[in-house]
């Protein structure tokens, strides 16, 4: 699988949509439900730009 710049986004999108989802049903009160989202949405930002940093890294070695 080629993964292009559309590709990386939809999977990402995906994947966050779901984690988020999962945490907004549980039963959590509202308050720490959406910092809970925040924090996995930041997180997964900053694991995607290190992934991606380290990737073209490993494609230049």
């Amino acid at each position: 699988m080629q993964f292009n710049l559309t590709t990386t986004v939809a999977l990402f999108v995906v994947l966050l949509a779901v984690m988020i989802g999962g945490t907004v049903t549980s039963p959590m009160p509202t308050a720490i439900s959406a910092g809970v989202s925040v924090g996995i949405a930041l997180f997964g930002v900053l694991a995607l730009v290190v992934g991606i940093k380290h990737g073209e890294y490993r494609a230049v070695r």
